[in-house]
C-alpha cells in the first residue's frame, strides 16, 4: 500500500498552512560528488503547530530547516510561509526566527539587552521594545535575571534567553534546530516541557528538529520521520510509534522485535506455525512487535508462542526478559520490576510469549 507521508493523521489543517514545502530537492556537489540531501520532500505545517522532523544524522532534516529559514536555497521545489511562496526570499525578509543548537547569545550584552537586540534592529520603538522584553522574559520565567550577563547563567537558562531573543518579533514560525542537544539529561527533560509550555502559551508554529525519539514523542503535535533526504512518515505520535509505516520508521522509533514470517491466505504465521495476525500480502514478510506489548506465560498455555529464555537486564522501573523463539529469531520483552526484586524466569527456561490484540505490525520492508 503506497503511503502518503503528509497524512496529517485526522488532525484538521488549514488550507493555507504555517509553511509548507512542496516537492523540495537540495543537491550539494556536482558530478560524482552530488549528494541529494532532500528529494522531493514535501510537507504542510498547521498554524500553531508543534511539528518535529525527526532522524539521524544526515538524514536531511536540518537541511529543510535551512531552506524554511533561507540559509539554504533549494535546487528544486518551493518553500511557502503563510501562502505566500519564499523560496527566494532573503532570511530578513521572512517572519521566521531560529533557535541553534549554540545559543549565540552577545556576551557583552545583558540577558535584557539580548533579548532587545532584534527589535531594536526592527526600529521598534523604545518603550515596545522594553514592554515586550519584559513580557519575553516573564513569559520564560528570567525577568529576576534580565540584568545578567550570559557567562552568569546556567545552560539551560542560556536557551531560555536564546527563546525570549527568537520569541520576541512575535514570528509566523519559530525553527529550533536540536537546541536542546548541549544539555544535561535532567535539564533536557525540564526544557522539553518547557517549550511545549511556550509554543501553547504563544500560539507560535513550531518546527522542531531532533534526533531524539523521546523528546519528538514528548512535545509534538505531529511528528515527520526522514532518511537519506526523504520524508517517510507524517501523523501524530502515537500513530507514528503504534502504525510505522516500514523498518526504518518502527526501527527508528523505540524499541522493536523484528520477527521472519509468511503470509498466506489472509494470516501470517511464525516459522514455528503460530499464527500471529492478518495481511493481504502474500510471501515472506517481517512482522514488528514492541517488547512493552509482550507478556509471559506458562509454557504449553493456549495461544501462546513457545520461547526459551536467554536473560534478564534490570532496569529499574521494568526489566528486558531475552529470549528466542523456535526457528532461533531473538525476542525482548519488557515487563515490570517487581517490589520483591525477583529476578525473572531463569535462564534456559521454556516460556510462551502472548501479544496484546492489534500489537502485531506486518511491515514493508
Amino acid at each position: 500500500m503506497q503511503h502518503d507521508p503528509n497524512n496529517h493523521g485526522g488532525q484538521h489543517v488549514s488550507a493555507r498552512p504555517a509553511v509548507s514545502a512542496e516537492r523540495v530537492t537540495k543537491r550539494f556537489g556536482q558530478g560524482t560528488a552530488d549528494v541529494r540531501a532532500l528529494d522531493e520532500v514535501s510537507v504542510s505545517v498547521a498554524r500553531g503547530e508543534f511539528f518535529t522532523l525527526l532522524g539521524p544524522s544526515g538524514c536531511g532534516k536540518t537541511t529543510l530547516l535551512r531552506c524554511i529559514a533561507g540559509f539554504e536555497t533549494p535546487s528544486a521545489g518551493r518553500i511557502h510561509l503563510n501562502g505566500k511562496d519564499i523560496t527566494d526570499e532573503p532570511p530578513n525578509r521572512r517572519r521566521v526566527n531560529t533557535v541553534f543548537q549554540s545559543y549565540a547569545l552577545f556576551p557583552h550584552l545583558t540577558v535584557a539587552q539580548n533579548v532587545a537586540f532584534g527589535l531594536e534592529m526592527m526600529g521598534k520603538p523604545r518603550a515596545e521594545v522594553s514592554r515586550t522584553v519584559d513580557r519575553m522574559l516573564a513569559l520564560v520565567r528570567l525577568d529576576q535575571l534580565a540584568a545578567r550577563r550570559p557567562e552568569a547563567l546556567s545552560g539551560g537558562q542560556q536557551q531560555r534567553v536564546a527563546l525570549a531573543r527568537a520569541l520576541a518579533p512575535q514570528p509566523e514560525v519559530l525553527l529550533l534546530d536540536e537546541p536542546l542537544s548541549a544539555l544535561d539529561l535532567k535539564l533536557r527533560k525540564e526544557m522539553q516541557s518547557e517549550l511545549k509550555r511556550l509554543q501553547h502559551e504563544t500560539g507560535i508554529t513550531f518546527v522542531f528538529v531532533t534526533h531524539d525519539q523521546e523528546e519528538a514523542l514528548t512535545m509534538s503535535d505531529r511528528i515527520g520521520v526522514m532518511s537519506t533526504g526523504r520524508l517517510l512518515q507524517v501523523g501524530p505520535p502515537r500513530e507514528i510509534y503504534n502504525r510505522p509505516v516500514n523498518r526504518f520508521v518502527a526501527d527508528f522509533i523505540g524499541e522493536t522485535n523484528f520477527i521472519p514470517a509468511m503470509a498466506q491466505g489472509g494470516q501470517v504465521r511464525l516459522a514455528s506455525g503460530e499464527v500471529v495476525g492478518e495481511s493481504a500480502q502474500a510471501g515472506p514478510v517481517t512482522v514488528a512487535i514492541r517488547p512493552e506489548q509482550i507478556r509471559l506465560s506458562e509454557p504449553g498455555e493456549v495461544g501462546g508462542i513457545p520461547a526459551t529464555v536467554e536473560g534478564a537486564t534490570y532496569l529499574g522501573t521494568d526489566s528486558h526478559i531475552h529470549l528466542r523463539l523456535k526457528d532461533g529469531s531473538p525476542v525482548v520483552a519488557r515487563v515490570p520490576s517487581l517490589p520483591s526484586a525477583e529476578p525473572g524466569p531463569a535462564p534456559g527456561s521454556s516460556v510462551g510469549l502472548r501479544v496484546a490484540p492489534g500489537a502485531v505490525q506486518v511491515l514493508e520492508d
